[in-house]
């Protein structure tokens, strides 16, 4: 928190929620604590929005609180079952999340004021999606980043390919041509499992499904099993250890240290990449992960942060006064300027055109999934059987059994009785 009238006038940073000021206009001015995660956003943009806020709210003051992601979800249960009064009003959190902090009914209700007010049918349906629990509205879209394919532009003119594939047809021919000559075509590890998720989604498949209140893992079904066999098709273009992910090795430093062609990640892995070899400035490309036809990208895994309000929060209107302005259209296409994200509205996708990098992630965020809304999720990927099915499929098992195998388990981790 910034200094400011409010601390001189509170004798502890633990009464700051139960003391008032009064404003210009003689009116109590009240404080909304905010929990943003670190380095979500920088402190330069922090600054001019606090300015802008409390010029136009004389009777609020922020007290913004920057968190780590390291031990946040045990943090943010801890608060939400408090008192309240010395909490936070807003929390940022994880797209994927909010379904967990939902559960319990612990998170505002915001389905009204996103209907009504906050343009909830243009939204990234990667963030609005994950952001529902129960069919309400709980987590409010802030900022998205996706995988695409970052490229080597003088690999690919070497090898004769003048434009970025469309389709996953040209991608893997285009792939196989740069995978010659001590080239790698793509550098895509075995147990890559959010890109394995898109192929799965473009085929129509999905990792898990809901019936009932029930989700069962849907791995084996005949969508997600020709999702796997195009990733096994790609993945065989290249050297990508088959019993690894991408950060082992981390691949911004394989990719910097060899010729490889490709490899799928964020884009701002590329600054990563310049850094290990400065010899690649200006020599990388970006494209949207191809789709299975030339006018529509492939689904992505898409993750990034919604913004939750907490029930036992003691400044109802303040807490969403802020989640208003940080979602609408100034702030939110500022952030996604300053810091290189994708805007939370399909129609705000045109104010990062100008940067090669999150104009291709735009774009593919337009087909942005999440994982599946159970707050099971996490002890799935705390396990994470696809990566299992994944090598034990890339290294000859019969894809049908493997999948079946870990359909089962998913189903097993997924069961909300076993807490």
């Amino acid at each position: 928190m910034r200094p400011r009238l409010l601390a001189l006038a509170c004798v502890s940073a633990s009464l700051l929620s139960g003391c008032g000021l009064v404003s210009q206009d003689g009116g109590e001015r009240r404080t909304v604590t905010v929990w943003l995660m670190k380095d979500s956003a920088s402190q330069d943009f922090l600054d001019r929005f606090t300015e802008e806020f409390e010029r136009e709210h004389p009777d609020l003051d922020l007290d913004v609180r920057i968190q780590q992601w390291t031990g946040i979800g045990d943090k943010v249960q801890a608060t939400l079952k408090a008192d309240g009064t010395d909490g936070p009003d807003v929390i940022e959190v994880g797209n994927t999340q909010v379904p967990q902090y939902a559960e319990g009914g612990r998170l505002m209700d915001l389905t009204l004021e996103s209907m009504r007010d906050w343009g909830i049918r243009d939204w990234l349906p990667g963030l609005a999606e994950p952001g529902q629990w129960m069919s309400q509205q709980f987590g409010i879209p802030w900022y998205a980043a996706n995988r695409v394919v970052i490229y080597r532009k003088d690999l690919f003119e070497q090898a004769g390919v003048t434009e970025p594939p469309r389709t996953r047809e040209e991608w893997l021919s285009v792939t196989e041509r740069l995978d010659s000559g001590g080239d790698q075509g793509i550098y895509l590890a075995g147990q890559d499992w959010y890109t394995l998720s898109g192929f799965i989604w473009d085929e129509g498949g999905e990792l898990a499904v809901q019936d009932g209140g029930t989700w069962t893992g849907a791995l084996h079904s005949r969508a997600a099993l020709r999702g796997m066999d195009f990733y096994r098709a790609l993945q065989a273009l290249g050297d990508g250890p088959l019993d690894a992910d991408e950060e082992h090795p981390p691949q911004a430093g394989v990719f910097a240290g060899g010729r490889v062609a490709q490899i799928v990640a964020v884009p701002g892995l590329a600054q990563s990449i310049v850094r290990e070899n400065p010899g690649l400035q200006g020599k990388l490309g970006f494209f949207p992960v191809p789709g299975k036809t030339a006018g529509k990208p492939g689904a992505v895994f898409t993750g990034g942060s919604d913004l939750v309000v907490p029930k036992n929060t003691d400044e109802h209107d303040g807490a969403l006064a802020v989640v208003e302005a940080l979602v609408g259209t100034k702030w939110n296409t500022d952030l996604a300027r300053t810091m290189n994200y994708v805007p939370n509205k399909k129609s705000l996708a045109k104010a990062v055109a100008g940067e090669e990098g999150v104009s291709a992630m735009a774009a593919g965020a337009a087909q942005g999934r999440a994982t599946p809304g159970t707050p099971r999720w996490g002890a799935v990927e705390a396990d994470n059987p696809i990566k299992e099915y994944m090598t034990k499929v890339l290294t000859g098992g019969d894809a049908e059994s493997e999948a079946r195998r870990a359909s089962d388990r998913v189903t097993e981790l997924l069961d909300l009785d076993a807490r």
